[in-house]
Parts: C-alpha cells; structure tokens; sequence
C-alpha cells in the first residue's frame, strides 16, 4: 500500500504521517520523487481501509494498494516513477538507471592473474567502460572445471581497480564471503545459480552496497522480481536487475535465450534498473554485439560485456569473450546506439 502525499507538504506534517502509521504496527518507507512524496506502507495491510488512512492529514492526496506480489520493487511503490543506484569508483559517481547514460561493465568470466585482470581494466577505461567484471569465485557446471582463485583473486581485482579506477562487479557465491568481498567490491552479484538462495539474498541485503541480481536461467519474471524482494525486504534498495539468458527447448545455436522482451516487460512492472549480458545469453562472440546493440534499442540501462586479451586460453567462456580489438569496435556501435535513443553520454556543463 502506498499513501501519496500532496505536492508541497511540510515535512513536519510528513513525519506525522509517518510516526501515526508506525503505531499501526506498519512501517512507513518515505520515498521522496521529482514532485511528491510517496510513503510505503510495509505489514498487514490487506485488511486496512485505505479511507481511514487518508483521514489522518487533510495532506493526503490518495491511498493505493500495490496489486503485485513485489511490493518494493513494484513500479507501483515508487508512483511509476523510476530508481536510480548511485555507485561511487575511484573514477567518480556512476549512476544506473532510466534516465541516465549506458553504463558498460567489461571484463572476463574469471580472474585468471594480475597481469591479465589489470591489462583488461585499463583496455576496458580507454574504451569508455565504467565497472570491471571479474569472478573470484566462480560456480561452475562440472566440479572438475575452474572454479576460481578465490579469496586471492580479491586482492588482483584490488590491484585492477587501483590501477584503472573502474568500479568493481564481482559474485558472491555464500554468505561466509559477504564481508571479503564487499571490501573490494563496488557491486556485488548474485550469479542465475544463486538467484534464489533466499538465505544468501537475505544476508545480502542487510549489506549496503548495491547487488546486481542476474536471472536464474529458467526463472520466471515474477521469480526474478520476488528474489530482488527478498533484497529489498532486508533493507538494501540498491539492486539492479541482470538478464542474461534464459533455458528453453532450443539450444543448439545458443548457449540461452537471451530474453530482450524482458527490458520493456520490467519498465512496466518495476522501478529498478536493468542490465542486459548478451555474453552469457548467446554463449558465442559473433553474436555479442548484435545483441548488445538490440538491448540499448529496448531500453536496457546497462551492458555487460565478457572480454579477454586472448580468449582462446581462457580458463572459462572464452568462446563468449570479445578481444581487446572487437570490444572495442563494439563500444564504438554502443556510443552511436546510445546516442540514437537518447542515452548517450552527456557534455559536462558549461562553467
């Protein structure tokens, strides 16, 4: 349920509100939008009589229920308006969401040595990325595959981001990790396997870092959506939402299904920022760019890229990554695609 405020209220008669909803029993989530305050209701509503609520101040325009099963992360909670994550990098604030530029994340599947990860930042920075992905942990299909480096992949990502100032997206596979890596980490990702691991997304939320949330491969939208719930719920709003493909009865040519109706489907449903990872969602280089080109079509926010200075001898998804050469072609598509749909980066203001 949510109760909209009136354009201009005083924030003393807004605290009010607040304060006489607390004793109700509910917990008020004051949500401040571009021209009113919305103030979420979180508890046992079903039974509340929202005229009741709106006799509490003559400063209550209307109160509405929020119809989906996702309460905070319904687009109905923020009034249709869209959220935005702000993620400070030694390079400046990066902010994720509808109106604001792309934002590329690049990087590969693994990190694989100091040399390889730092080379691959600093070619990443030149080419107009913003974040660096790299896995220290990394869950695989088969034990018998690379699983990481672990614990001393952290301090190489360290060394990335030190030396090129991107921002730093990395995943969490278990809650003993939380802490370790939140201290390297700009972003920390809940991968499809985890998406609901609902005592790791739990224990994430209670962190304070934004969390990218990628898709479970043969998770619904409503599944995707009450995993960012569970997120939600534990007190972290920071989270971006990550398709990367998802299984279906074809894929001989694919590695998934790279689901690019998912983009316009969530801005009716949620307020929450969209990345799109045409790297896992087709599984193939050639494919990549097309795919990535399409989702800024769409409307996607964010892009994540898998490159590797020689993908041939990756340890993992080498057949998905881009060389240095072809990201960087590919980020020059990405700045026209972007500018074409109004996404562009935008010139620093005149002194």
């Amino acid at each position: 349920m949510i109760v909209v405020i009136k354009a201009g209220t005083p924030e003393v008669e807004i605290s009010r509100v607040c304060d006489e909803l607390s004793t109700w029993g509910l917990t008020p989530e004051k949500i401040v939008g571009k021209h009113k305050v919305v103030v979420g209701l979180v508890g046992e509503t079903a039974e509340l009589d929202p005229y009741r609520i709106e006799e509490i101040s003559p400063f209550i325009e209307s109160v509405l229920r929020v119809e989906q099963p996702f309460k905070r992360a319904s687009r109905e909670y923020r009034h249709n308006e869209p959220s935005e994550v702000m993620i400070p990098t030694p390079n400046g604030d990066v902010y994720i969401g509808e109106h604001h530029p792309i934002v590329v994340t690049a990087g590969p599947c693994s990190v694989e040595n100091e040399e390889m990860i730092v080379a691959t930042a600093l070619h990443a920075k030149k080419m107009g990325a913003k974040f660096l992905r790299g896995g220290a942990y990394k869950p695989r299909t088969s034990p018998y595959s690379f699983q990481g480096h672990g614990e001393s992949a952290l301090s190489l990502l360290a060394a990335a981001r030190e030396a090129s100032g991107l921002g730093i997206i990395t995943e969490v596979m278990d809650t003993p990790d939380i802490d370790k890596i939140a201290e390297v980490a700009d972003v920390l990702q809940i991968g499809a396997r985890n998406m609901q691991n609902f005592s790791l997304l739990k224990q994430i939320g209670k962190q304070t870092k934004p969390v990218l949330l990628k898709r479970g491969m043969a998770a619904t939208i409503d599944d995707w959506l009450m995993a960012a719930e569970y997120i939600m719920a534990s007190g972290n709003a920071q989270v971006i939402l990550c398709e990367r493909g998802i299984r279906t009865f074809d894929s001989k040519y694919t590695r998934n299904v790279l689901d690019i109706s998912s983009i316009p489907v969530l801005r009716r449903l949620t307020h929450l920022p969209i990345m799109i990872d045409p790297s896992h969602g087709t599984g193939w280089a050639h494919f990549v760019p097309k795919m990535a080109l399409a989702a800024i079509a769409a409307g996607t926010d964010s892009l994540m890229i898998e490159v590797h200075p020689n993908p041939k001898k990756a340890l993992s998804d080498g057949p998905q990554s881009l060389t240095f050469e072809q990201f960087g072609e590919l980020m020059d598509q990405v700045k026209h695609m972007a500018a074409v749909v109004g996404r562009g980066e935008r010139e620093p203001a005149m002194a």
